[in-house]
């Protein structure tokens, strides 16, 4: 009893030695219980695989669509003339007015005459002389009666004096003064009563058909044009008008290394005027392209654009360069004749991943 008294004593001086054995006791239970928990597997467990991401596909088919620019132009006549007196003497009549067209030869200013219808009988009744001398001279040269020198002299005579009449009738043919084309009066500069001398502008006239459209191409595409492709033409009326690529320059401007080209529209009846903005779409060539929504572009690691196609159930991501941007859509070359694009939940996958797709016709 004594010792059993001592040994309690001890214990209870020393009470981590019963924590200690507790401790031991309870790790060798738990132990104990999950060995005989385990049961034995002749096969490790499987592992089970994430779910494939499923996305949707349509298929693509391209189409031959036409590459091109986009320009800002301006509208100008095609000819623009100002018509300049060709004769001088006083305004007697003023046949034409601002905004009026006018036909090819339709007389616009009449000049004084003054003395030269006197003149031209003058150079006639001259000229008759001249002939009568020269038919004399000739005769006499033919009977051997009349000199080399003389007979030259009434050659030169009568030449003389047919060039004076001559010059006397385009001096009184220039007091009528003449459209010389088809066009619109856009200025006249003259009124009954001025005096004018040779060289004095009298009015403007401007050809408005075809109406022309000038632009600047850069250097980049000036190379690309394709003239035989018509051009769509926006003018600042919301007018859509074709117009043909008539004149490009050879050489570029030396403070903006641009191109001028010239484009013409038709304009029969002249109506639509010079000098009004305009919006060009310049093609520039034909190419295999496919149109699809913005939203199925996409970006590779690179940076690169292009969309997200299908593969055999995997994901490929394919480069495509953009040919014409839409309203509704874009243009794509790059993605062949035919192509099936990842349209939704292309954002969810990246190149080389395996999907579940589900085509957009088996949805329908």
């Amino acid at each position: 009893m004594a010792n059993a008294g001592v040994k309690a004593s001890y214990l209870s001086q020393r009470p981590w030695i019963i924590s200690l054995v507790l401790l031991i006791i309870l790790v060798f239970w738990v132990s104990s219980g999950s060995s005989n928990a385990t049961t034995p597997s002749s096969e490790p467990n499987e592992v089970q695989s994430a779910p494939l991401t499923k996305v949707s596909v349509e298929t693509f088919y391209a189409e031959p669509i036409t590459r091109s620019i986009s320009l800002y132009g301006r509208t100008a006549p095609d000819r623009d003339a100002t018509i300049s007196a060709e004769a001088d003497g006083r305004v007697i009549k003023v046949d034409v007015r601002k905004g009026a067209a006018v036909k090819q030869g339709d007389l616009l200013v009449f000049i004084d005459k003054g003395d030269r219808a006197a003149q031209l009988a003058r150079s006639k009744a001259l000229l008759s002389v001249r002939q009568k001398e020269f038919n004399a001279a000739k005769s006499l040269k033919k009977k051997g009666l009349q000199g080399e020198v003389a007979y030259s002299l009434a050659e030169a005579n009568l030449v003389e004096a047919n060039a004076n009449v001559e010059n006397i009738e385009l001096a009184l043919s220039h007091t009528e003064v003449r459209a010389p084309f088809d066009g619109i009066v856009d200025d006249v500069m003259v009124e009954v009563g001025d005096y004018l001398g040779v060289g004095d502008p009298m009015a403007t006239l401007i050809d408005l058909d075809p109406l022309i459209v000038t632009a600047d191409v850069s250097e980049q595409h000036i190379s690309q044009i394709d003239s035989s492709l018509p051009a769509s033409i926006k003018l600042v009326n919301g007018e859509m008008k074709e117009g043909h690529l008539r004149y490009q320059s050879s050489i570029a401007s030396p403070t903006t290394n641009t191109f001028a080209i010239e484009l013409e529209i038709s304009n029969p009846r002249q109506l639509l005027p010079a000098g009004i903005s305009a919006e060009v779409d310049l093609a520039l060539d034909l190419q295999q392209a496919v149109k699809l929504s913005a939203s199925a572009l996409a970006l590779d690691e690179q940076g690169n654009l292009g969309v997200k196609t299908l593969v055999d159930d995997k994901v490929a991501f394919v480069a495509a360069r953009v040919v014409k941007a839409e309203q509704n859509g874009v243009w794509l070359s790059g993605l062949g004749d035919q192509v099936d694009v990842i349209t939704k939940g292309q954002g969810f996958v990246r190149d080389g991943d395996t999907v579940d797709a589900v085509h957009q016709s088996q949805t329908q």
